[in-house]
């Protein structure tokens, strides 16, 4: 390659990424039934209903509870799971602040623990060290879409008789020894805020197994209503946390596409693990031999300040404002002041590529720019 585009030289890469969110006819003949229906309500309504049956079974699920957004979720949750004042409830320090905040709305202490510095995702050994007496649940953040380390954490979990809740905002479809997340804990939480896997704008979902505490939470979200009750009836703690026909509707057409659409986002998370990987100073997300199946709601990498690349030579847009920025902010940095080490470097050091830009098949020229580039850094 003789010059960069940037000082004249031919571009790389001609053909543009993906435009997100995606939608076709699916969408809207399903905007269209619900306007024509005049049922935009969802206690009354079937969509939100259908949405919630078909993401929950797609994630091996028995229950899903649809509602208002992934924060939200987190914060149904905590409820059903009766986390109140004193109890204590473990999470990675490199996370949205939703995470920390949903166990603060509970009147409980959220405690932060360091990541594992190759996958971003909570460190089980610090989970098992932080257990004390008033501990009571452990959140694992799936980030970016690679799930935290099940395993150690199910056996954690079981052991100290904590409950698990999956927080995986990031990882829908996304698999661990070959079964979708979400059902290896209690609970499973998602997003589909503007920027996730699939979307209706704003929406969160809850999925498990556990009957009693499905229950809980379903009563939490519907105002504190039980199944079979008079519609007046308020038996415990609740709010509004119900999601709208029309989001119900979007989502179900979202999901058709949604596995294809894994396959193929992590089939160029492996081609961006080779073509980064030949950079010198840059090392991707370590992907774990267990981590059958990656959402790739981002590609993460590592970017060494003392290799050929700088800080301010890798600047992308992040992929839920859409501002540029190096990395996503997260309560790590700017909210909780904590200075563990691996969360620290991830912080300053890791650069994320949007879901967006990993949309594209073959022909969408992913590798283009990143052949370039390592054909420079190689001299």
């Amino acid at each position: 390659m003789s010059a960069l585009a940037l000082l004249g030289g031919e571009k790389a890469k001609s053909k543009p990424f993906p435009i997100w969110p995606h939608y076709d006819e699916a969408e809207e003949r399903a905007l269209k039934q619900v306007l024509e229906s005049r049922i935009w309500w969802r206690t009354p309504g079937t969509k939100t209903l259908e949405f919630e049956r078909a993401f929950a079974k797609f994630h091996g699920a028995r229950h899903g509870i649809a509602v208002t957004n992934g924060t939200a979720a987190l914060e149904v949750a905590m409820a059903g799971l009766g986390i109140g004042a004193g109890d204590e409830v473990i999470l990675p320090d490199f996370t949205f602040v939703a995470t920390a905040s949903a166990v603060l709305f509970a009147n409980a202490l959220p405690v932060l623990v360091d990541v594992d510095p190759g996958t971003y995702c909570i460190n089980p050994d610090l989970v098992e060290e932080a257990i004390t007496p008033r501990t009571k649940a452990v959140i694992a953040v799936h980030m970016g879409g690679h799930p935290a380390d099940l395993d150690r954490l199910k056996k954690i979990t079981d052991r100290k008789k904590l409950a698990l809740i999956e927080d995986s905002s990031h990882a829908h479809a996304s698999e661990w020894k070959g079964k979708r997340i979400g059902t290896f804990g209690v609970a499973g939480t998602f997003s589909f805020q503007s920027s996730k896997l699939m979307t209706a704008g704003e929406g969160g979902i809850i999925i498990s197994n556990d009957e009693k505490f499905e229950r809980q939470a379903r009563s939490v979200h519907d105002c504190g209503r039980m199944p079979g009750e008079w519609f007046y009836s308020h038996f415990i703690y609740g709010s509004n946390y119900r999601l709208s026909e029309w989001q119900g509707a979007v989502l179900q057409a979202q999901l058709g596409r949604l596995d294809e659409q894994t396959q193929v986002r992590h089939r160029n998370g492996r081609l961006l693990d080779r073509l980064l990987g030949m950079i010198p100073g840059i090392t991707p997300q370590k992907l774990d031999d267990r981590c059958t199946r990656n959402g790739q709601y981002a590609y993460s990498f590592h970017v060494d300040r003392h290799g050929s690349l700088h800080r301010s030579d890798e600047r992308g847009r992040h992929p839920e404002s859409g501002e540029l920025s190096a990395s996503a902010p997260a309560a790590h940095v700017s909210q909780w002041r904590v200075s563990k080490e691996a969360v620290r470097k991830a912080g300053e050091r890791a650069s994320c590529i949007p879901e967006a830009a990993l949309s594209g098949d073959s022909e969408s020229g992913l590798g283009d720019g990143l052949d370039s580039a390592a054909s420079l850094a190689g001299g």
